[in-house]
């Protein structure tokens, strides 16, 4: 135990934040060990967990890839490679039932011999030669990595290459001896959020502690970073200061190296593509005359804007029903992909000589979801496009705008999905807006449990998707499958999450409470076979529905969450989530936070419903203190909660598909015995 955790009267459980201490561990060990002696080790247990496995590592997975170049690259993890297997194949072998692969890095034999426990954290691969990339390994699948250089033609990292200690580093290419990094350089040069506060410009053969700065942020900004865009006849390099979680400061280097604000927004988002500037509007902009609404995609000339221009095209205009949740350039043309009441729309925007043209971009169906999962915007009009639903499994399709659509691969189905529906609902919330949700109903109708799945923050949006984990983990043995949309998500655009923001954040649990008695009103489940799981936000999310609505559940699944709302800005980077939640350190912020923050408002004698608690000791984004604590704090409440810590996994629990099944196997081990008892 560290002095630093020294324990407070108003804190018994601070010594579980020292996520490596002895005592902390010997903590984790012994709760482990109670919940797997209870939950794993049947044969039902393991029957599901090797199902769940053999969906993870089955080669029948469409091997999604990344165009480079003329080869298409992928990374894989199976049963024989559970680290990973980086490797590329050309169009045309991809085609095949059986591409023939070329193995670039074998992650597991590079682990075995280094004695690490590595995870792939991706790469930046320079263009347009594709030869040499900035590979990024993590231990243990922490967000913090370790950056080597590798060189794609002989299959080796490159000896006396940049490299680059374990850290929360971004790195990119300016071209083929120099690079852009941002990453711990010593005593004050990170954020207060534990992100880079300095980028620099690096060039080879150099010492890293020579490097030319060419930003420096403040302390109390979550992160800085740069980036170079290498687009023939466009190169430009970019820097962006992230001031909070939704404001940033966005400069072009001019050739000289001085940074010229591009003058939007602070909570507006920029793309640059060749000529194009587009502005993505999180609030209301009132600019040349015309006032833009939240959720409005712009578009204008860069070099004209940079001029003092402001003739913006609205290539997007938000209404009450549909926002705008993506869009990707190919060489000449710009894909949108739009939610209608959280169902996915697309179409393909031109700009020509007489302005934007659009056309739908059509084989999107009901209660799916279509992503353009690739592209290659340097070359060619060409695309990748995923689609599937809750029952439909994955499909990848290649077209090129304006011509033909050729299905590439097909991923076939982990379960048996014959007479099972999909319905969407609105639930009515306390202050009367309406929020959608998917109700999945196995054959024969919704007899057996609910499961509902929930988030609702940071903007994210949760759509219809083929799920293999819950198919087989609950679908498959008649449990009905919910997910719902709240607010604080995207669903409806940057107003359905600002409207759940800081003061206003009651409203997402408020949601949730009210999809809850939608299902028992509509005679979908009762509570006592209802359930709930969330993870990080979304297990703050279920953690509040254990404290301040626990009558409306009969089990809870808790994963990677946060809890203690008075120090969750201390841990990690936690401070970088200050503007979703408020800062604790203002009185008039721990108001409002105070009133939900599960840590400090569990209770006992309250009819809390039995929880699983899951978390893993290498998360360095959300503090494995959060779960450790609230745990502890309700065993002395007289609450028997189990608890399971998973010593790899970073922030999604799991290192690699033996631990995601484990880990799938446990939630539904849980959840399954507890609602049908």
């Amino acid at each position: 135990m560290t002095e630093e955790l020294a324990v407070p009267a108003d804190d018994p459980h601070l010594w579980l934040e020292d996520v490596t201490g002895e005592d902390a561990l010997a903590w984790v060990r012994a709760q482990n060990e109670r919940t797997l002696g209870a939950l794993s080790g049947s044969e039902e247990f393991e029957a599901l967990r090797a199902r769940v496995l053999a969906a993870l590592d089955s080669d029948e997975r469409i091997p999604y890839v990344r165009r480079r170049g003329e080869f298409l690259y992928n990374y894989w993890q199976d049963a024989a490679h559970p680290r990973g297997l980086w490797r590329r194949t050309t169009l045309e072998s991809y085609r095949a039932e059986q591409p023939d692969w070329h193995v670039l890095l074998d992650l597991d034999a590079v682990a075995a011999a280094e004695g690490e426990n590595w995870v792939w954290k991706g790469s930046a691969v320079l263009r347009p030669e594709y030869r040499l990339a900035l590979v990024q390994l993590s231990r243990g699948g922490a967000d913090a990595v370790v950056v080597r250089e590798f060189d794609l033609e002989t299959g080796d990292f490159v000896s006396g290459g940049f490299t680059l200690p374990e850290a929360k580093s971004s790195v990119g290419w300016l071209d083929a001896d120099r690079i852009l990094v941002g990453t711990d350089f010593g005593q004050g040069t990170l954020t207060s959020s534990g992100y880079p506060r300095v980028v620099k410009e690096w060039r080879r053969d150099t010492p890293l502690d020579t490097a030319t700065v060419v930003y420096a942020g403040k302390v109390d900004d979550v992160s800085v970073r740069a980036y170079h865009d290498s687009t023939d006849g466009f190169e430009r390099t970019f820097v962006r200061r992230s001031t909070t979680f939704y404001t940033a400061e966005e400069f072009v280097r001019s050739d000289d190296g001085d940074l010229v604000r591009i003058d939007v927004p602070d909570d507006a988002e920029t793309d640059v593509h060749r000529e194009w500037l587009l502005i993505s509007l999180r609030t209301p902009w009132a600019v040349a005359g015309t006032t833009h609404p939240a959720g409005a995609l712009l578009a204008t000339p860069f070099d004209d804007f940079l001029a003092g221009g402001r003739d913006l095209t609205p290539l997007f205009t938000p209404d009450a029903h549909t926002s705008l949740t993506g869009y990707v350039w190919t060489r000449n043309h710009l894909v949108l992909s739009v939610l209608r009441d959280v169902q996915t729309r697309m179409e393909v925007l031109t700009p020509g000589p007489d302005g934007w043209s659009r056309a739908p971009l059509d084989g999107v169906r009901e209660f799916e979801t279509a992503d353009v999962v690739g592209t290659d915007p340097h070359q060619s009009d060409e695309y990748l496009i995923s689609s599937s639903g809750y029952t439909v499994p994955s499909e990848l399709r290649l077209g090129h705008v304006g011509g033909e659509v050729e299905v590439l691969k097909r991923a076939p189905a982990f379960f048996d999905a014959e007479g099972m529906t999909v319905a969407q609902h609105f639930a009515t919330s306390d202050d009367g807006t309406q929020v959608p949700y998917f109700v999945v109903t196995p054959p024969g109708g919704s007899t057996g449990p609910t499961l509902l799945n929930a988030y609702g923050g940071f903007e994210v949006s949760l759509r219809p998707g083929y799920n293999s984990t819950a198919g087989l983990g609950w679908l498959s043995r008649g449990g009905t499958y919910v997910v719902a949309n709240l607010r604080g998500g995207g669903e409806y655009g940057p107003e359905w999450h600002q409207s759940a923001l800081r003061e206003n954040r009651s409203r997402a649990y408020e949601d949730c409470a009210a999809v809850a008695r939608d299902l028992v009103g509509r005679g979908i489940t009762t509570p006592e076979r209802l359930g709930v799981r969330g993870g990080s936000n979304g297990g703050l999310l279920v953690g509040v529905m254990l404290t301040r609505y626990p009558e409306l559940f009969g089990a809870i699944v808790c994963q990677v969450p946060l809890l203690d709302m008075k120090r969750y800005h201390l841990l990690l980077a936690g401070a970088s989530w200050m503007a979703e939640y408020g800062d604790p350190d203002e009185p008039g912020d721990w108001e409002f936070i105070k009133e939900y923050s599960p840590y400090q408002n569990a209770e006992a004698g309250r009819p809390y419903p039995p929880t699983l608690f899951m978390t893993s000791t290498r998360d360095d984004r959300v503090h494995p203190g959060h779960a450790r604590k609230m745990v502890a704090k309700l065993h002395d409440l007289g609450y028997d909660v189990p608890y399971h810590e998973n010593i790899e996994g970073g922030h999604g629990a799991a290192a690699d598909n033996e631990q995601s099944a484990f880990m799938w196997a446990l939630t539904y081990t849980f959840l399954w015995d507890t609602l049908t008892k």
